[in-house]
């Protein structure tokens, strides 16, 4: 007579049979993980960087072209200027009336310092007339730069007599 075979079911034999990871591919998976973000770093500040510049550039284009349009839409001489930082107010662009009050303001990135220098550096503030030109005739050209980054790259808004306003990637900080 044959004898039926049985299977084992002892569970010490199952046991054997291991689920998961071992520790040194833990180790070796974590290594290349800090191996790609140390590369990976300096990269993505100074895209942050370039992006705080692009951001401020772009805002300031927008307020030079607002105040452009009012300045033909009011009838009356609008004027735009930069106000630097003072102790927790960030800098910012402010856009006024003939009457000297305020139309717009808008608010530099406060995430990292922002310079912005005028050329020529005798100009304090443009001033838009109704006949879609500037006041005092010159062209005019506001650079800006992350003061937290060696190589961003710089930001130019030009501004010439006729209030033709350009956004273009130049200058140097």
């Amino acid at each position: 007579m044959i004898k039926p075979h049985y299977r084992n079911t002892n569970t010490a034999h199952n046991k054997c049979i291991e689920k998961g990871f071992t520790l040194i591919e833990l180790m070796v998976t974590i290594a290349v993980l800090g191996i790609i973000a140390s590369i990976a770093a300096p990269s993505m500040s100074l895209q942050l960087a370039n992006q705080s510049v692009r951001s401020n550039a772009a805002m300031l284009e927008n307020a030079l072209k607002e105040a452009k349009v009012e300045s033909v839409t009011r009838r009356q001489k609008i004027e735009v200027k930069y106000v630097a930082a003072a102790g927790t107010t960030p800098a910012s662009i402010q856009i006024k009336d003939s009457n000297s009050k305020v139309i717009a303001s808008y608010p530099l990135a406060p995430r990292n310092s922002v310079t912005v220098s005028l050329t020529p550096s005798t100009v304090t503030a443009l001033e838009f007339n109704p006949n879609k030109h500037l006041s005092d005739g010159a062209n005019v050209t506001y650079t800006l730069c992350d003061n937290n980054s060696d190589a961003e790259t710089p930001r130019q808004i030009k501004v010439d007599a006729n209030a033709n306003i350009t956004n273009i990637e130049a200058g140097t900080c």
